[in-house]
């Protein structure tokens, strides 16, 4: 008998209207346009400045629209997992949150914490649910508010993040296209160069942890950046090699968005020329979980029935991965 696959069966992405450019974080911190594009890439970031509106909110718009495009009543979905480092609680999770203001009413949910690698680790896991058969439609959301826990006092790491959502829906593969493997790594040796250092159990909410400013986001560049090339090169090369791949027969590179030089470090390693990369990073910054599927959505026209595509990510941790899919369907 052959094995079931879990195909993507639509992907659709939302980003606030809010956009913050180089020019105006220019009055914020010490920096400029001209260093902000060069060292990153990024140009601009969509802020989700809408009071009372959290990482759930973003994510709901993407799923709207991705339950539109699909004709899926929200009823029809079994599982929602969402990929996400800044959940509207702490608990409950967000997952369940989308669910209950999507309507559906037939879901259960839970959060992936895997930081940047977030959707890519919550679209292994959907897939696991399709794979066994027990389930027929999984939503696999990357949300992240990132806004919230940046400190816009610190030029080196405010320049880099925005909010924004993606979404996909999982579904039994009817024409044999869809995950087709995937090699997923962590290294909890890592957790101290990329990291928000109180909130947790460790070092719960205090006065002091706000006055240190403990509550953002911590990040050590360059460990960071020779972590990631490596991390997301190397999975990439393993999972080519064990399905007989090379670059050449690889329709897309669908790398997560962190930093333009390590995008074009990845794809100069792999051998792949930067038309097969998808990049949007310079609109929309690092989205952390939503990075990858924002790519998806973008490029959804582009892709047609058959294309073979890797996605890999580096996050907080370490985590990291890749997964090859073959594209179920045309636009």
């Amino acid at each position: 008998m052959a094995q079931v696959k879990a195909s993507i069966v639509g992907v659709n992405g939302y980003t606030p209207d809010y956009i913050l450019t180089n020019k105006e974080l220019e009055n914020l911190v010490d920096t400029s346009d001209e260093w902000i594009s060069t060292r990153t890439g990024i140009k601009e970031r969509h802020i989700l400045k809408e009071p009372g509106k959290a990482t759930s909110d973003m994510a709901v718009e993407a799923v709207k629209g991705l339950l539109q495009k699909t004709g899926t009543n929200p009823e029809e979905i079994e599982l929602t997992i969402c990929g996400t480092v800044t959940p509207d609680t702490v608990f409950p999770d967000t997952a369940n949150t989308i669910n209950l203001k999507i309507g559906a009413s037939n879901a259960f949910g839970f959060d992936v914490n895997a930081a940047c690698s977030g959707f890519l680790f919550s679209l292994s896991t959907g897939a696991r649910f399709i794979e066994s058969g027990r389930y027929k439609k999984v939503l696999v959301v990357g949300a992240d508010m990132m806004s919230s826990i940046v400190n816009y006092e610190d030029r080196t790491t405010c320049i880099l993040f925005g909010d924004g959502a993606g979404a996909v829906l999982l579904e039994a593969s009817e024409n044999g296209y869809g995950l087709e493997d995937e090699i997923l790594r962590g290294d909890g040796s890592g957790r101290d160069f990329l990291i928000m250092k109180a909130g947790g159990s460790l070092n719960p909410p205090s006065a002091d942890t706000v006055a240190r400013k403990e509550h953002y986001v911590y990040q050590d560049g360059r460990p960071v950046f020779k972590a990631a090339v490596k991390g997301m090169t190397n999975t990439v090369q393993e999972v080519m090699q064990r399905n007989q791949l090379s670059a050449q027969d690889i329709d897309w590179l669908v790398p997560h968005q962190a930093n333009n030089r390590i995008l074009t470090s990845v794809a100069d390693a792999l051998g792949f020329p930067m038309d097969k990369v998808m990049v949007n990073i310079h609109k929309y910054g690092n989205t952390t979980a939503a990075t990858i599927p924002l790519c998806l959505w973008e490029w959804e026209n582009q892709l047609k029935k058959g294309d073979k595509l890797i996605l890999t990510a580096f996050g907080g941790g370490f985590t990291w991965g890749a997964t090859y899919l073959t594209w179920a369907y045309d636009s």
